[in-house]
């Protein structure tokens, strides 16, 4: 093993995998005394030395001073099992204070003795039987480095590359990790592609033995909200407040906006100057339609807005219902417009305001009070 060479090494494994390099010091240190116990028959009492600056090896056993051999102890549990264990100094470690004194006259109790013991043929050895421990060691830092940062990221939005794609998944570069991007939670419709910039809801993100799992989306409701959240500063701030996302991907998104500041036009903050901010919003959505709706603490007023673009809405609430229920007059002309295509607009405005909404046209009404 030359020792530049391998400290150049750990200088440009850090850099390249995030790593601290004191990680990588340890891991090397764990597997040269791997090397040396399986090549030498070692017992448990080595401990090798690294020079961090010149890459120099050195093997040292050790003996800790104690005033009597202290034993494993050994007990069995209720079942029967046998539980050992093992003393606070490794019994190989061991050395009475008496024979200890004939190597080094002053020593007390609880000190230490080192002897230098590396093989002259050790530098080989050490490099083969240690090259597999430390890739893997490196393995496992760099999956736990890559997974801290990503750590708290579950939930949010980042800005990808799409990589690559198979028959059900696309593949989107995060930097340092690659995200799953089912095709089934693509927006419909939309067409991609390879090698382009996409942004993604981080859906899920897991540790894994082969690293973080990163599953992403861009059909879930809360892509809307973080779109709204990276496109409108007022809801940063705090000054403009997202109440809630009803969505049905590729069609329409309803979303629910207020302000606690009377001077604040939240549904204006949203639009922006000459649309410019709602209009970001539409074009990565894919051009799915997005209904602002102006919140309200009145159950009643929430619906009528929620229920958009029909106008002329009644709302009455049954309050003695065991659940949250409404039932909704519009006059005829109004009626598609608020039930919507396939009935998209009314159950989207169900789940904004979590109310079971029932709806009929002015003329159901009065034939049905004339039945």
């Amino acid at each position: 093993m030359e020792a530049k060479n391998f400290i150049k090494n750990v200088h440009l494994v850090a850099e390249e995998k995030g790593i601290d390099e004191s990680i990588i010091f340890e891991a090397m240190e764990q597997a040269l005394i791997t090397a040396y116990k399986k090549n030498y028959n070692a017992k448990t009492n080595v401990k090798p030395r690294i020079d961090k600056e010149t890459g120099d090896i050195k093997i040292f056993t050790y003996y800790v001073v104690v005033s009597d051999y202290e034993d494993p102890e050994v007990t069995i549990d209720e079942e029967g099992n046998e539980i050992v264990k093992e003393p606070e100094v490794p019994v190989d470690a061991q050395i009475l204070l008496e024979d200890a004194r004939k190597k080094v006259p002053d020593i007390e109790i609880g000190e230490t003795i080192e002897e230098e013991v590396t093989p002259d043929d050790f530098g080989r050895v050490a490099v083969q039987t240690a090259k597999q421990v430390l890739i893997q060691k490196i393995r496992t830092a760099e999956r736990e480095s890559i997974m801290a940062d990503f750590d708290g990221k579950e939930g949010e939005l980042m800005l990808g590359m799409l990589a690559m794609e198979d028959e059900k998944n696309y593949y989107v570069d995060l930097g340092r990790a690659r995200g799953i991007l089912p095709k089934s939670e693509m927006i419909p419709g939309e067409v991609v592609k390879m090698g382009s910039s996409i942004k993604v809801y981080l859906q899920k993100v897991e540790e894994t033995p082969k690293g973080p799992l990163i599953l992403c989306s861009r059909k879930h409701y809360n892509f809307v909200r973080r779109l709204f959240e990276s496109e409108i500063p007022e809801l940063v701030d705090g000054t403009v407040l997202l109440y809630g996302v009803a969505r049905e991907a590729g069609i329409r998104s309803k979303v629910a906006v207020y302000s606690t500041d009377e001077r604040i036009d939240p549904i204006g903050a949203c639009i922006g100057e000459k649309g410019s901010r709602i209009g970001s919003i539409f074009k990565e959505l894919n051009g799915e339609k997005v209904d602002l709706v102006l919140y309200s603490e009145e159950p009643e007023e929430f619906i009528k807005n929620a229920l958009n673009p029909a106008k002329n809405v009644y709302v009455s609430i049954d309050k003695e219902a065991e659940k949250n229920e409404a039932f909704i007059v519009v006059s005829d002309d109004e009626l598609s417009l608020a039930i919507g295509k396939k009935g998209s607009n009314i159950k989207l405005a169900s789940k904004l305001t979590k109310y079971h909404l029932t709806i009929k046209s002015m003329s159901q009404v009065n034939e049905e009070g004339n039945m």
